[in-house]
């Protein structure tokens, strides 16, 4: 079963933690100094949030899948929808390891399709490529660190 990936980058942390776990009646089910996100299964929706130095707002959109054939499916799909599909293989990012295609939507949001199979200790050192995909100009970035 898919769930849908809505990822948030905010301004204070701690006030959007207790905002979101106030309104979803839950606490993050994981939660780190710059990142907190929510699995919850009414709304299905991975709901994620983070700190990291981005333009707050919506960050980007995705749909989390349960195995490598979903994701390979759904792949698929976003290729033939005529878009630049980016893939990444053993991404780490967001406090987790997985494997994800990325593409941007005709207005230029970005969406993460993404296969989650392992957890990590640090947020993560890769970058996604959809931030050069719908502008060039704007530097990689889910995982790159905070600007000073």
């Amino acid at each position: 079963m898919k769930r849908l990936h809505v990822h948030v980058a905010v301004g204070d942390l701690s006030e959007s933690i207790r905002f979101y776990a106030t309104l979803f009646d839950s606490e993050p089910t994981v939660r780190h100094a710059d990142y907190a996100k929510w699995m919850l299964d009414d709304p299905r929706v991975n709901f994620a949030i983070s700190a990291r130095g981005r333009k707050t707002g919506i960050s980007h959109l995705g749909i989390q899948v349960e195995s490598a054939d979903e994701l390979g499916e759904l792949a698929g799909r976003l290729s033939a929808a005529e878009r630049t599909v980016v893939e990444q293989k053993a991404a780490r990012c967001c406090y987790a390891k997985g494997d994800k295609a990325w593409v941007a939507d005709p207005q230029g949001v970005p969406w993460e399709t993404f296969h989650t199979y392992a957890d990590q200790t640090m947020f993560g050192e890769d970058t996604d490529p959809i931030d050069e995909l719908a502008d060039p100009a704007i530097p990689a970035g889910c995982c790159a660190r905070p600007s000073a």
